[in-house]
């Protein structure tokens, strides 16, 4: 054997020796976050049992309900007054419409842009 081969053989030893300590080191951070992960969930609180899941109310269940909303008139500024702000409007209270028609832009179309509909032609 030459003393360059022997060199060479020497150097890819030592970059075995050093990709083993970096394997070994990357299992030992792994096995770390598994460790730390069940020490965080052991103090998690338990699962619920199943009686203590969510019931259905009595009546059973609850439906959608499909109604037409009006909002609140603004009360009008007197002559001379300030205007409100928006935190003198208070919470705006809606109450169910009269007309049962579902309110719409145009004909054919949904209310909505990009609703789907035909647009008006």
């Amino acid at each position: 054997m030459t003393t360059a081969s022997t060199q060479l053989a020497a150097a890819s030893g030592l970059m075995s020796l050093v990709l083993f300590i970096v394997a070994m080191g990357l299992l030992a951070l792994l096995a770390g976050g598994f460790w730390m992960n069940s020490r965080i969930k052991y103090r998690e609180s338990a699962r619920p049992r199943p009686e203590e899941q969510p019931q259905l109310p009595p009546d059973g269940p609850v439906h959608e309900i499909r109604e037409n909303r009006e909002s609140a008139e603004i009360p009008k500024m007197p002559k001379g007054g300030r205007p409100l702000t928006p935190y003198e409007l208070s919470n705006m209270d809606s109450k169910t419409s009269e007309s049962k028609d579902r309110p719409r832009w145009s004909r054919g179309s949904s209310g909505s842009f990009g609703g789907g509909g035909l647009g008006a032609h």
